[in-house]
Order: structure tokens, then sequence, then C-alpha cells
């Protein structure tokens, strides 16, 4: 339950109350995780006019401001087309209204197809204070640990990487069951990260080239099984979405 609203107008102003110890202070940007039923008391920090909703390509990066909802990344040019279908897949059209690109990400499972594709992007996080940079796969594991006091500002995607994701799921409109993205660099580097089961997506390849991929995969879920599906089928559907989407991007990269 809310007990205190605050509307701070600088970044300082809501640092200072995010870093309070009591009473319990958390960021408030779309409120589409906040909003949910919960038995705590807290006060929260509406973020809305610290202008943090600002989309901008600067060479090969795309910098997305933390309250930009999703809707607004979806309609912004020059976003990769295969991002703009995941992020369709993530949320129906009124949650993307609302939906801040880091609430996404900070309050994501391991189902959300948004948070496995910004974890193989290697997307990286601006915090304040003190402009801290941090990769997703380092705060996924220790969001409760990290961000406490603290504030995303900015996630910045690589626009010179090429994207694939593959997913399998009950019905086209549900969360998957396991999927993967798979991402590569002109350079040849290659990361794989797999969603569907657990509490945030896995990243299993990190590489200078895709070599190894199907053992990557599927040691990653060697234990993935839960009520939704069984580890074998996910070990299995994985390392055949991950294969589909290495060969999307070579068929990418072969001249016509």
């Amino acid at each position: 339950m809310i007990t205190e609203y605050h509307r701070p107008q600088t970044i300082e102003d809501a640092l200072e109350l995010l870093g309070r110890s009591t009473p319990k202070t958390l960021p408030l940007a779309g409120g589409t995780f906040l909003n949910q039923r919960r038995k705590d008391e807290f006060a929260v920090v509406d973020l809305q006019d610290l202008h943090l909703n600002t989309c901008r390509v600067v060479g090969n990066s795309l910098e997305i401001g933390a309250s930009t909802t999703l809707q607004e990344l979806l309609d912004f040019p020059q976003l990769p087309l295969v991002l703009k279908q995941v992020i369709q897949l993530e949320a129906t059209y009124n949650l993307r209204q609302v939906a801040s690109v880091a609430g996404t990400l900070v309050s994501a499972t391991g189902r959300s197809p948004f948070t496995t594709a910004f974890l193989a992007l290697d997307a990286r996080l601006t915090i304040q204070p003190n402009n801290e940079m941090a990769a997703l796969a380092e705060v996924l594991m220790a969001r409760l640990e990290q961000l406490p006091g603290k504030l995303i500002t900015q996630i910045t995607l690589p626009l010179n990487a090429k994207l694939a994701y593959h997913a399998a799921a009950r019905t086209p409109a549900d969360l998957p069951l396991v999927c993967a993205a798979v991402v590569q660099w002109p350079s040849g580097r290659t990361r794989v990260a797999l969603g569907g089961f657990g509490s945030a997506p896995l990243l299993a390849l990190d590489g200078p080239e895709p070599g190894g991929i199907e053992e990557a995969v599927s040691s990653a879920y060697q234990e993935a099984g839960d009520e939704w599906a069984s580890a074998e089928y996910r070990r299995e559907a994985a390392v055949t979405l991950a294969n589909r989407g290495l060969l999307d991007l070579q068929e990418a990269n072969t001249p016509v």
C-alpha cells in the first residue's frame, strides 16, 4: 500500500528520497508493477517530471530513457524490426502505454521476451548516483541488493548488432514456455539468452564466435523444469530455437 507520494523535479531530489532508510521508498514510472496487490507499505517517487522518456541514436548505440514506455520505444523509427516484434509479444497495447522500459526490465521474470532480448543485446544501464554503468546481466542477478536507493536513468543498446528471436508458447498470445534471443556483432561475437523459465532470463553464451552454441544452450537449461514444462522439453526446444536464430543471422549476412 502506498503511504506517501512524491513528485521531485530533479534527479538529486529523487535520489534523496530513494535513499531514505524509512519509509521504504520506490521509484514510480509506469506503475504496472507497483500497482499490483502488495501487502507491504511504501512511499513512491514519481519520475514523470525528470524527463527520462527520450530515445536517441548516438553513433552505433541507442540510448533509451528509463521512463520511456514500451509503446514509445516501439514507435521509435530507428528501432530494429525484431525488437519491435519482441515488444509486441511482451505486453498488450494498453499495457505498453504505461509500462516503462526500466520497470519492465527490473520486474521481469524469466518469461519476459523483452528482457531476454535486452540481455542478449548486452544492454547497459546507467544508474545514479555517480553515473554508474552496469550490464543488465549483473543487475538481474542482484536486483534486490544493487538497486535500493539508486535510480536507473538510461538503458543503452548496440545498433551494430543483429538480433534474432524465436519462442515456443501454448498460444501466440502467451508468454513463452521457452525462448531464445541470439545476437551477433560484425566481429563475430555471439550472445545467446534463454527465457521462459525461472526468476530471470539466462545468458547461455557470450563468445567471439557461435561455436559450441548447442552445448552451451543445452547445459544452461539442464534443470529448467517446472509446472509449465519439463526440463527435457525446454532443453531440446532451446537448442532448436537458438539454432534457428543463428540461421536467421547467417542468412541475413549472406550476399544475395
